[in-house]
């Protein structure tokens, strides 16, 4: 399999910056890098984003992840390895991720159980990392970028 094209983001001048612009106006919140990054990971896997499924399982590998908890991401409900706070984050990622699937796309219950948690400028930082690593997967899976090709 090779790219249907190079990718989207490198062919549009400033576009790769300007994602990328976002993602750093969110460092400064209260949530955790490894918190980012898992968001990252689940919504890709749910993408079958297969270029930023490797990405971020290599990121938080480097950022000292247990494999367990990598490996386990897509099973989160299932294991004892992630915080009632993560838990929330990765609710709320897929609710975000998943919008057709109901007819409320992100329930009352996963945004309260995620404001149990998170802060207003936290929520809203996950709220961006959860579009922009949509719009990433988006990018990527359309044009069918290949693993190991980024950066």
């Amino acid at each position: 399999m090779q790219a249907r094209i190079k990718n989207p983001v490198m062919l549009i001048p400033g576009a790769l910056q300007a994602l990328l612009a976002l993602d750093k106006s969110t460092e400064a919140a209260d949530v955790p890098y490894v918190t980012r990054k898992l968001i990252h990971l689940r919504a890709s896997q749910i993408n079958s984003c297969a270029l930023c499924v490797d990405m971020h399982a290599r990121e938080l590998k480097a950022a000292g992840e247990k494999d367990e908890r990598i490996f386990a991401l897509a099973a989160w409900r299932e294991t004892p390895y992630f915080t009632e706070a993560e838990r929330a984050a990765r609710a709320l990622a897929e609710a975000g991720t998943r919008l057709a699937d109901r007819p409320d796309a992100v329930p009352d219950d996963i945004w309260q159980e995620a404001a149990r948690h998170y802060d207003e400028k936290a929520l809203a930082v996950l709220v961006i990392q959860i579009a922009l690593i949509n719009a990433f997967n988006r990018l990527n899976a359309t044009t069918r970028q290949m693993v190991g090709t980024w950066g």
